[in-house]
């Protein structure tokens, strides 16, 4: 199969996905957990690529994720927010002192950009650091952020520790599995660019990488930035889910959560982090919530059942995954048509070979 072609069967599947689920929209009620699930992993499968892209790529263990969304859900909030509606969200704090309103694509690009921004001036000492260290740094980069933008001194700007709200919100789930679909586009062409093998290079073998040529502290600065630039983008499409901000909501959990759906989906893996972060939101949000309900069979009421097991079941399934499904759901293999192709026509290959035996 061509390349060309490919691409264009490629094309055509994610036409007929965005057919589908518009479909859906027209005949089910949207308030259905279904579209909860849809939306929220669309925005996770972003975030997931985008740390995939660091961690599994090029081989930067970060743990600053969260607080790059929180750069781009504040920067999205406070741009769009409308002029009118300031004076109410910003009540302790006199209407603000940003006082327009920008267009939501913009408000999207803007999110991207400050993060980015931040990412490249955080990066040129931090990425000097390695592996675990690395790790600290980003997570404590992230929680300063939290702890500075709830900050009554910067409340003109941030609303201090009170809510983000009135701004620009999406009730379709074609927009998040739009905006994520062509972010996570680039970010395969990114990787499989002449970038993209500087990083496997940096990753599998830093010294043959400098060997080669390949600057590592300039590649290194490129995929921190593009990965906090997306992860902005993701921040600001789960300001738009969930209607309000607060910088509370972006804890070192979250990173943690992002982190797993990586190693599940299989570090190295685009298509395993976007399959995982839909398998993680569905387990996580929809089918083990019956576990958080007290139940009654009669008079007797069914032991442990009760609010936060949930947490519980779901955490041993994470640690029974992760302990014996080292490699992930796809390891560092991708899904795609020619990749089904070539794996029936391996499997019928082999049967004829038995068949001539």
């Amino acid at each position: 199969m061509t390349k060309k072609k490919e691409t264009i069967i490629n094309v055509a599947l994610i036409a007929g996905l965005l057919v589908i689920l518009y479909i859906m929209e027209q005949l089910m009620n949207p308030t259905d957990m279904i579209f909860t699930v849809l939306k929220k992993g669309a925005i996770y499968a972003l975030v997931a690529v985008s740390m995939n892209l660091l961690n599994g790529f090029t081989g930067l263990f970060s743990l600053g994720q969260a607080g790059f969304m929180l750069l781009g859900a504040y920067t999205y909030g406070i741009l769009t927010i409308p002029s009118e509606q300031r004076e109410s969200v910003y009540q302790y704090f006199d209407g603000g002192i940003v006082q327009f309103a920008v267009p939501v694509a913009i408000g999207i690009l803007a999110a991207g950009v400050v993060a980015a921004i931040f990412a490249y001036l955080i990066g040129l000492p931090v990425l000097r650091l390695k592996s675990d260290y690395l790790a600290i740094a980003t997570l404590g980069f992230a929680e300063i952020i939290r702890a500075v933008f709830q900050w009554d001194k910067l409340g003109p700007l941030t609303n201090g520790s009170n809510l983000l709200r009135s701004y620009p919100t999406f009730k379709s789930v074609l927009f998040p599995f739009i905006v994520s679909g062509i972010c996570i586009a680039v970010i395969v062409m990114m990787i499989n660019s002449t970038y993209g093998r500087a990083f496997k290079a940096i990753r599998d073998d830093e010294i043959a990488a400098e060997a080669m040529g390949i600057n590592l502290a300039h590649h290194k600065r490129i995929a921190f930035t593009v990965s906090s630039f997306f992860a902005g983008i993701s921040g600001a499409l789960l300001a738009m889910y969930q209607t309000t901000i607060q910088a509370s909501m972006f804890k070192s959990a979250m990173t943690y959560e992002i982190l797993l759906i990586v190693v599940i989906g299989g570090i190295g893996s685009v298509t395993g982090s976007c399959i995982s972060s839909f398998l993680f939101i569905t387990c996580s949000e929809w089918i083990l919530r019956f576990l958080d309900n007290d139940t009654y069979i009669g008079d007797f009421h069914v032991p442990l059942l009760r609010s936060g097991f949930r947490k519980v079941v779901f955490s041993i399934i994470i640690m029974i995954i992760v302990l014996f499904f080292r490699q992930g759901i796809m390891g560092t293999k991708e899904f795609s048509v020619a990749g089904i192709r070539n794996f029936f026509v391996r499997k019928s290959n082999k049967e004829k070979g038995r068949k001539l035996q």
